[in-house]
């Protein structure tokens, strides 16, 4: 380990203070100066890199101006910058010293540490803004960084204000710049807090060090750069888990490293504050910035490692960022019968409207010259025509989407309340019914197979008949009757065309609309899990032997991981999370019947503590029996990984009784809508679902990311990359029975965040072309060659894809052998004939 050694960092004697009025007086420079003369003759075999000073930008204003810092004097301003003039001139002094008599023979190399805040403008493009930020940097950087790093005189920003700031001489000012071998600079808390002294219009503070370090380069022509202090701070309670202070280590490290990648900063080293807890100067014992949790209280003082420590610690055996999932990326394939899908919400229909043109028996004048309108002649009827798909014109624009995409499923959803309005099957809407089986009968004939989704609520559309609605929607059992019977109906007049079922998209996500108690929560998901499980007996009992189909119900299945991995709490909290979320609904259906342990005991848990009066519903035997088994394959929507910690939270709310609260992490990439991209957090929740529900079936049902660029969406590109990989790899190296993959979605709404592959007017975006190869190439092939098992899967693909074509083909090949065998025949019988 090199010492980094610094000599004044605030700790002036008490007599030089008292002799001499401290950095006040110019005596200081040369007493300063004998005292690193002392400490490069002792030590200086063994340092090899020296700091004057820490921070005098701090020593100077709060020191002498403010008086938060010792020796606690509130000066005049014209004070203030006298004692910067010394500090400057003792630093330019010892760095001399250095350079004449012991650099030479010690090697070393020598600096001052300059600390500074961030400042950004409120509107980017006003040049008015700009320049108070320009300004505010010169005021706190620029007074000591220019005359040392730079020309050796202070920003013309400070002479042009202050008339009475102190001269240097031309003979000072070549004496002064360049007397510094690296920048060193600060960057933490104590800069953020310089009250009094930025102006406040047309400006933000910012925590961008990789900005920051930018300017540095900008104005000082590109130095090599030392972080010599960096850190955060915790409040005095906590004690090892210190969550916060990981997350703003990972952000400055991570900026750190973004400036040396992208913007060729040199920065040679990263120094974090502190080592110890400690008396923070003004703030005492009421903040800590160690890494290890010092207990004042004790007599031993004992030091126990935070877990920010243990993840520097990581950081430096990784010497940075090493990538959570460190598997390399498969160049493989797909089984042959692996669905490519995309995804699409409610398909809307437009009162299933159809086309007038050959259905209407009416007979009408066009009135050229007067009001421009037809008007029907009374007592004429046309023959018409019966009534076809091709009637519904908007049907054509959605298939031509759909063969863009090139997949092989599309999933869709129908909509409830227009097929039963009343909720019951008093009145059904054969119109609307007609318009899905056209939907789907026409998807067919582009080889294509639809997976329909019977019903799919959303925060802003419940998407229940209004009777439903107003007699309490799903706190009613009724409702579960109702949806059995609109299954059935579904089941009945669609399911002869269609292979794949979800009852219910998303049901744990329900608790956002029935969130008034967290019993009104867990009451609208039981009857959900009896609606669902009473469709799917309905459709194994009396349609799965004559249409083949496979029913299940699609669960919002995101990963959490511990935000402290360090914290046992925080693992806890995410399994916990894991429970509440996904095993809520999975549980019951997949394993057991019932609701997870973990869930009641929980609950239990703070139903005792007097934190919590829920009352989780209990299954009935006949209803266990019903629930239990009740889905064919498991269906996941996955769009993000969520990082969770464990903060206990009071009241009836099914929120609370989870305990937990996540942290979004600004390290990672994210969308505009703040979704992180995590791709091996897909990965890990398909191993979890294979560990806890068994060899199951897998359908990932949506799976996507908003993009809001219309013309390049590489941010989707690059998700829908990564994410399938590790749906790859779990596919190959976790041996997971992963039978398709849907993207989401195909089209968006002008309200949404951009999700679509095509604009809500139907334009497509590049990701098209990139989905596309994905599915053409039934994965990532290897690029030396295919396997015999991928020649065979292409051969399989291609069989698939081009099926029409294979039987055109065969039927004039067999009208070709039936017409020479005709022709054969025919000359056999003329030659007998003629014999």
């Amino acid at each position: 380990i090199d010492p980094v050694v610094t000599l004044y960092h605030w700790d002036l004697p008490l007599m030089l203070q008292e002799k001499y009025g401290g950095w006040k007086n110019e005596s200081m420079i040369d007493i300063f100066n004998d005292y690193a003369t002392f400490c490069f003759q002792t030590f200086g075999d063994r340092v090899k890199y020296w700091i004057t000073i820490h921070n005098p930008y701090l020593v100077a204003w709060h020191g002498y101006g403010t008086g938060i810092h010792a020796p606690g004097e509130r000066g005049k301003i014209t004070t203030v910058y006298s004692v910067g003039h010394n500090l400057i001139k003792a630093h330019a002094k010892v760095w001399h010293n250095y350079k004449e008599h012991f650099q030479p023979y010690q090697k070393g190399m020598i600096s001052i540490v300059l600390g500074s805040h961030w400042i950004k403008p409120n509107k980017s493009e006003d040049e008015s803004d700009i320049s108070k930020c320009q300004k505010s940097m010169e005021r706190v950087l620029g007074w000591f960084a220019k005359p040392i790093h730079g020309d050796g005189d202070y920003p013309e920003e400070l002479k042009n204000e202050y008339l009475f700031l102190p001269h240097f001489t031309e003979d000072e000012k070549n004496y002064i710049k360049g007397t510094a071998d690296f920048f060193a600079f600060s960057f933490g808390p104590s800069n953020f807090k310089p009250p009094n002294t930025l102006p406040k219009m047309g400006q933000n503070l910012s925590l961008n060090l990789r900005e920051v370090l930018n300017w540095i380069k900008l104005e000082y022509n590109s130095p090599r750069i030392l972080i010599a202090e960096n850190g955060w701070f915790t409040d005095s309670h906590v004690k090892t888990d210190d969550t916060t202070a990981i997350y703003m280590m990972k952000n400055f490290i991570n900026k750190v490293l973004q400036a040396i990648k992208y913007d060729n900063i040199d920065v040679f080293g990263y120094t974090a504050w502190s080592l110890l807890d400690g008396f923070e100067w003004q703030h005492a014992y009421n903040i800590r910035r160690g890494l290890f949790y010092v207990d004042f209280k004790s007599k031993k003082k004992e030091r126990i490692p935070k877990s920010s420590a243990l993840y520097y610690k990581q950081i430096i055996q990784e010497n940075g960022f090493f990538p959570k999932d460190s598997t390399p990326n498969l160049q493989a394939q797909f089984s042959c019968d692996f669905s490519w899908g995309i995804t699409e919400s409610v398909l809307k229909v437009k009162s299933a409207a159809s086309s007038p043109q050959f259905c209407d028996s009416s007979l009408y004048l066009w009135n050229v010259t007067g009001d421009g309108l037809l008007h029907r002649v009374e007592g004429v009827k046309l023959k018409t025509r019966p009534a076809q798909c091709t009637d519904f014109v908007s049907i054509k624009k959605q298939l031509d989407l759909l063969e863009k995409m090139k997949v092989t499923h599309y999933r869709f959803a129908l909509d409830w309340s227009l097929i039963l309005p009343n909720g019951d099957l008093s009145v059904v809407n054969r119109q609307v019914l007609r318009y899905y089986r056209c939907v789907i009968s026409e998807v067919l004939k582009l080889n294509v197979q639809s997976m329909v989704t019977l019903y799919y609520p959303t925060h802003a559309y419940l998407g229940l008949p209004g009777p439903l609605l107003q007699t309490g929607g799903w706190l009613n059992q009724s409702t579960a009757y109702a949806f059995q019977d609109y299954a059935a109906l579904c089941f009945r007049e669609l399911g002869d065309l269609v292979k794949l079922w979800i009852t219910i998209n998303e049901p744990n996500q329900l608790s956002n609309v029935y969130n008034r108690s967290s019993n009104d929560t867990y009451r609208a998901a039981h009857n959900l899990l009896i609606a669902h499980a009473m469709a799917w007996r309905i459709y194994d009992e009396q349609y799965r032997s004559s249409q083949y189909g496979k029913v299940s119900l699609s669960l919002h299945s995101d990963w959490a991981e511990p935000a402290n991995p360090f914290s046992e709490s925080h693992s806890k909290a995410a399994s916990r999370f894991l429970q509440f979320e996904i095993g809520w609904f999975a549980n019951p259906i997949f394993k057991t019947g019932d609701y997870p342990a973990t869930m009641r005991e929980y609950i239990s848990f703070k139903n005792r503590k007097g934190l919590s009066y829920t009352l989780l519903p209990s299954f009935t035997s006949e209803e266990k029996q019903l629930v239990k088994g009740a889905a064919d394959f498991y269906a996941l929507n996955h769009f993000t990984t969520r990082f969770v910690i464990h903060e206990p939270q009071n009241g009836s709310q099914y929120e609370f009784d989870r305990d937990i609260q996540f942290l979004q992490d600004i390290t990672c990439l994210s969308s505009p809508s703040r979704l992180a991209v995590v791709p091996w957090g897909m990965r890990k929740v398909l191993r979890w679902i294979k560990k806890t529900y068994g060899d199951v079936d897998i359908y990932i049902t949506a799976n996507g990311i908003d993009d809001q660029s219309l013309d390049n969406d590489e941010l989707r590109n690059y998700y829908l990359g990564k994410y399938v990989q590790e749906v790859l790899k779990a596919y190959y190296i976790d041996k997971v029975k992963i039978k398709g993959y849907y993207a989401f979605k195909m089209t968006e709404e002008k309200s949404k965040p951009r999700f679509g592959f095509f604009t809500s007017d139907s334009k497509g975006k590049p990701s098209i072309n990139f989905y596309n190869s994905l599915i053409s190439n039934n994965g990532f092939p290897a690029v030396c060659g295919p396997s015999g098992h991928e020649k065979q899967c292409r051969f399989c693909l291609f069989i698939s894809q081009k099926k029409p074509l294979i039987f055109f083909a065969c039927c004039i090949f067999c009208t070709l052998i039936l017409l020479l065998a005709i022709i054969f025949f025919h000359k056999r019988k003329r030659r007998k004939r003629f014999k």
